[in-house]
């Protein structure tokens, strides 16, 4: 029953509104979990006021909803139009394992600088720039500068 459970679990958590319910972490709840809850529930509240909890816990998923849309509105309007086009599994934390970051740092080859290469005089320093030109000797010295 633990497959079947958790595509219940996941038409469960669409029918509420949560979409990304069956991506993300589900706390260990399975059905059996969620029933065992239920009937301890009926027995502890009672039959008379188990309508009114129910309801007042709809309403609170409703309310919670209404604030997760809410603040997607929000971050729509603030973002503009990058919001629908941006790539929300690239900034997911779950992604970065620094342990396959430093493998594949470690794996790089690393890029050794060839001497004999000229850079553009455009990319050059300046630094390089003024050796070059001054042929290896020391910049000018003004004593009177400031």
């Amino acid at each position: 029953m633990g497959q079947g459970s958790g595509v219940l679990l996941c038409s469960l958590g669409r029918l509420v509104g949560a979409e990304g319910y069956c991506k993300g972490v589900s706390f260990g709840l399975t059905i059996e979990k969620l029933l065992v809850i239920g009937v301890i529930a009926l027995f502890l509240i009672g039959p008379d006021r188990l309508p009114a909890y129910s309801a007042q816990f709809a309403r609170l998923v409703r309310r919670l909803r209404d604030m997760a849309s809410g603040a997607q509105g929000r971050m729509r309007d603030e973002l503009g139009p990058d919001f629908d086009d941006m790539d929300w599994k690239k900034l997911d934390p779950r992604q970065y394992d620094p342990r396959r970051i430093i493998r594949e740092a470690l794996q790089e080859q690393p890029v050794t600088p060839v001497a004999d290469e000229a850079k553009p005089v455009g990319m050059e320093s300046a630094y390089l720039k003024r050796k070059r030109l001054l042929g290896g000797a020391s910049a000018p010295f003004d004593g009177d500068a400031t």
